[in-house]
């Protein structure tokens, strides 16, 4: 087994060569929508966590909540991000595109970019054997196959959950980036038994389940935050370029009366020249050809 704390070279920013994105952008940016799908009565595996915490279930009010991004939610955020001109890089519960086949079809007229968040967010990876582990990632990929014909690009662990041979497994599985890490500002290569892996920097602070379904914070919040963090970035990647995220959640943010600050974010960020929107692919993609070779030496 490859040493956890080995699994990506330490390479302090400042000193590390230096990052070139297309175009000679000084930061990428990519939004990604978590659409997700909680189970009414959640199968337990891996882990005793209850993702209900109101209980005895069934937790009526709690799954309602959720429900509500893939049944209005969704669309207000698609609109804002049709507005703008941004795909969406969208960390996708694989259930989502079998059970609400519109949302699905929504996503593919648009060319959203898919990275899986397993089949559903209510199924846990911790403690899982890797026999076990290997078949659920395995059925994220051929759902995604089955689905749309392609190979899945990406993978995020179900409600962050993930065992030690999580990347071993999603590299094994022809995946090309993961968003499990969240210990830098770029792209970085990580080590894996076979194959090659990318970790795509995801963001924890600036995504709206942390920020105002944990933390109790309002969209005007997620704005100061969202624009403090990319003037930072912004102004960092003139020497070095980075990468920002903006994690969002359909039954959060496109509530209606936060939907307008998504859409007061993505205005400043296009104000400001050389930065590239893109989606996690692309990103992966272009690291793999220019820089991952030198990386791990």
């Amino acid at each position: 087994m490859i040493d956890p704390e080995a699994r990506f070279p330490h390479a302090p920013l400042p000193f590390r060569p230096r990052l070139t994105w297309p175009g000679g952008a000084r930061l990428a940016v990519w939004v990604c929508p978590n659409i997700e799908h909680y189970e009414f009565m959640p199968a337990q595996q891996g882990s005793p966590r209850d993702p209900w915490p109101r209980t005895p279930h069934p937790d009526v009010l709690s799954y309602s909540l959720k429900d509500y991004g893939n049944r209005a939610g969704v669309w207000r955020m698609m609109e804002v991000l049709d507005h703008h001109g941004i795909r969406g890089s969208v960390s996708f519960s694989m259930s989502v595109g079998e059970m609400f086949p519109q949302v699905l079809d929504g996503m593919l007229k648009r060319d959203w970019d898919v990275f899986s968040h397993g089949l559903y967010n209510t199924r846990y990876h911790w403690n899982l054997s890797e026999d076990a582990e290997r078949a659920e990632i395995q059925a994220s990929v051929e759902a995604w196959r089955r689905m749309t014909g392609r190979q899945l690009r990406g993978w995020f662990s179900p409600a962050a959950s993930n065992t030690l041979v999580t990347p071993d497994l999603v590299a094994e599985a022809g995946i090309s980036y993961i968003t499990d890490f969240y210990h830098d500002d770029q792209p970085t290569p990580l080590r894996v038994r076979s194959g090659r892996l990318v970790s795509i920097p995801y963001q924890m602070d600036l995504n709206d389940a942390v920020m105002i379904g944990a933390a109790a914070n309002e969209g005007e919040d997620f704005l100061r935050t969202a624009v403090d963090m990319f003037d930072t970035l912004y102004a960092e990647g003139e020497a070095q370029p980075r990468v920002m995220c903006v994690a969002l959640h359909p039954y959060l943010m496109g509530r209606p009366h936060r939907i307008g600050y998504l859409d007061k974010v993505l205005a400043y960020m296009r104000k400001h020249e050389g930065v590239w929107f893109a989606t996690g692919a692309e990103m992966a993609d272009w690291y793999l050809d220019h820089h991952y070779d030198a990386a791990m030496r």
